[in-house]
């Protein structure tokens, strides 16, 4: 069972509760019936239909948004629909073509697409504080534990981490010329066939998965091994913050009510994922439930304790930054970050810090 305890009805009790003193406050500072209507009408405004580019299968990493959706966040924020696009997609091309309006990516491709293309981009939030991913190998094959271990290794690594892989060797002082980057999918085939020693992975799903399949692994996780950034993030365009700052705080507010709930049941997430969004995916349910579990160690932390969740400290955006710059990706945290957006929305509703039992 999870270790957390569910806190969604006195969630939804306090919101209404706070959205009515807040509607009686407006009435009787106005002092009239049409002002008050007026002001019930701003909280019920319809923000109608928009798109979440998601960055992988519809599979538990996103428990949270399937919360959102169907215990009617969504719609009690005020949208008519909100569709989750599937992916693999690192979602910058989405937002910047208009086909979504808001993308979940990583700091990595967020920062590289400001710095090397000048992008009008923002991370608006964060779901992960720390980094999922993980260079997975086999304990008996390639055993990859330190930067060291990297040297002389055939690494399989996906188009879109290309980035994010080429950082890790920047950060540990590695030149590519040591191993040899094979390019593969996001299957783990060519790990257990031995066609790769090394394979870019998450610790969320991946590594699961083979463990599952009863081969010892080794992880040599990126956040350890000076690669600390913050994942899963919110992206926006520039011009979304300021012509649908309302939206985007509607829609964060969504969002972190669904991820209470999936925080606080990882197994009522991963069955939403596997018997609902994900159906048609053939999902295990158990490998689901790991999955939740273990994402939930990167989301829970002392600082979302805190300061809520999606919360990214200043601390954490200098880490971020940091790693970028030693990766060679110069950017600044003004440039990367925005989130302000997200204190509103807690400013607004502060009983939504509080999420775990």
């Amino acid at each position: 069972m999870s270790r957390f305890s569910t806190r969604r009805a006195r969630v939804a009790t306090s919101l209404a509760a706070l959205t009515l003193s807040a509607l009686a406050l407006s009435a009787c500072a106005g002092g009239s019936a049409d002002e008050a209507t007026a002001a019930a009408d701003d909280e019920s405004a319809s923000h109608g239909d928009i798109t979440l580019q998601l960055s992988w299968i519809k599979n538990e990493e996103f428990a949270g948004e399937y919360f959102a959706d169907s215990e009617g966040y969504y719609t009690e924020a005020g949208f008519d629909s909100v569709t989750l696009v599937p992916g693999p997609s690192g979602g910058i091309p989405e937002i910047m073509s208009g086909t979504a309006d808001i993308s979940i990516s990583d700091a990595v491709q967020a920062g590289a697409a400001i710095a090397n293309e000048g992008a009008p981009i923002k991370i608006i939030g964060a779901t992960f504080q720390a980094n999922p991913f993980t260079v997975l190998s086999l304990a008996d094959g390639g055993d990859i534990a330190t930067p060291e271990d990297l040297k002389g290794k055939k690494i399989g690594v996906q188009d879109s981490n290309m980035t994010l892989f080429n950082a890790l060797l920047d950060a540990n002082d590695i030149d590519p010329s040591e191993l040899t980057i094979v390019p593969v999918q996001y299957d783990p085939a060519p790990l257990l066939n031995g066609e790769v020693d090394g394979f870019m992975a998450y610790l969320t799903n991946e590594a699961i998965s083979v463990e599952m399949e009863g081969f010892a692994t080794t992880n040599f996780p990126l956040a350890e091994n000076g690669m600390p950034f913050v994942a899963e993030v919110f992206i926006v365009t520039d011009e979304k913050i300021a012509s649908d700052r309302e939206m985007l705080k509607a829609f964060l507010a969504a969002e972190i009510k669904g991820w209470t709930d999936a925080v606080n049941d990882a197994e009522a997430g991963a069955a939403l994922a596997v018997d609902v969004y994900g159906k048609d995916l053939g999902l295990d349910l158990e490998k689901a439930v790991a999955g939740s579990v273990a994402q939930n160690l990167l989301i829970d932390t002392e600082e979302t304790r805190e300061n809520g969740l999606f919360t990214v400290s200043e601390k954490l955006q200098k880490e971020t930054i940091a790693t970028l710059e030693r990766a060679g990706i110069t950017v600044t945290a003004d440039v990367l970050f925005d989130m302000s957006l997200l204190a509103e929305v807690y400013e607004q509703y502060p009983e939504l810090i509080a999420y775990a039992g």
